[in-house]
């Protein structure tokens, strides 16, 4: 049989507007896996800076993904990652129309720099890069319906796993993402109190952390995280006026996730989560629930 851990890819916490990989294993050499995640989001309240408050004219917005995630082996230490998410926007009330359509690829790069193994414990180090992109010519410039900011972003994210009494484990990770700038479809925008010539966005770049603590042992993963993102430029929503795509969009989120491998089933696992924010600016006051699937494919030869 291959062990629990070459067939498992399940520490795959995802978020379907950033697209962070934050989790402390590695796919072994020649392993793949992959599957579909299913994520749905809604939200009421909103923060309108720091301002809490709901508007009638849109009533709840959901936001829908169906999103396929892949993972490979290259060596023990080097994973590669790649995520592509379809999504569909709507409002319950008012005249606003949802959009659809695919929204960006993300390619990483992922490496295991530093393991320590103790007597009944491990630590782990990691670094990632990675490069996300539209894959289609979706509009910036509707939020809250757009499906994404249509930036070309870079991040580098560092992240310290440690494992110990042999079933439970912290997990650290932070990330510094650049973003380049957007384009609209006008020859003029207004943000920051002033009138821009030009349908050209410059873009704040982003920091993210997130910290959880989990249980890992026979197959079954619990996980509690708390993330928070913080947008280092932007403005806030003008009062009575939609977002614009360069606004400062900060959020802290506590989440919970289940995954369970399927010994019958050879490689497949299911895994849930819901994630709640807490705090914010400039966002919604969201609750997500995300479902699906991961299997993993051994390309290696199998261990006895």
């Amino acid at each position: 049989m291959i062990r629990l851990l070459r067939i498992l890819c399940f520490v795959l916490p995802i978020n379907v507007f950033g697209q962070t990989i934050t989790d402390g294993l590695m796919m072994p050499k020649r392993d793949l896996c992959t599957g579909f995640m299913y994520a749905n989001d809604k939200w009421t309240e909103y923060w309108e800076g720091s301002l809490k408050r709901e508007n009638g004219n849109i009533g709840t917005i959901t936001t829908q993904s169906l999103m396929w995630v892949g993972v490979y082996g290259v060596t023990d230490k080097i994973n590669v990652i790649a995520m592509l998410p379809y999504m569909k926007t709507k409002a319950d009330q008012g005249t606003l129309t949802g959009m659809k359509g695919i929204q960006d690829l993300t390619l990483a790069v992922k490496y295991n720099f530093f393991t320590k193994d103790f007597e009944k414990s491990n630590l782990k180090t990691f670094g990632a890069l990675s490069v996300s992109t539209p894959l289609s010519d979706y509009t910036p410039d509707f939020f809250p319906m757009s499906l994404g900011t249509a930036t070309t972003n870079i991040s580098w994210r560092a992240t310290a796993y440690y494992r110990f009494l042999e079933k439970l484990y912290v997990n650290g990770s932070g990330a510094y993402t650049w973003r380049g700038n957007t384009t609209l479809d006008r020859a003029s925008y207004y943000t920051k109190d002033q009138l821009f010539m030009t349908n050209e966005v410059q873009m704040p770049n982003v920091f993210d952390y997130t910290v959880n603590f989990g249980y890992l042992k026979n197959g079954l993963q619990v996980d509690l995280s708390y993330m928070q993102q913080n947008t280092l430029g932007g403005s806030d929503i003008r009062r009575q006026d939609m977002p614009f795509v360069s606004n400062r969009m900060n959020f802290s989120k506590v989440g919970l996730l289940g995954l369970y491998y399927i010994k019958q089933l050879h490689g497949l696992a299911v895994r849930g989560s819901v994630t709640q924010t807490v705090a914010g600016r400039n966002v919604g006051l969201s609750r997500t629930y995300m479902a699906g699937f991961l299997y993993t494919i051994h390309f290696g030869v199998k261990e006895q």
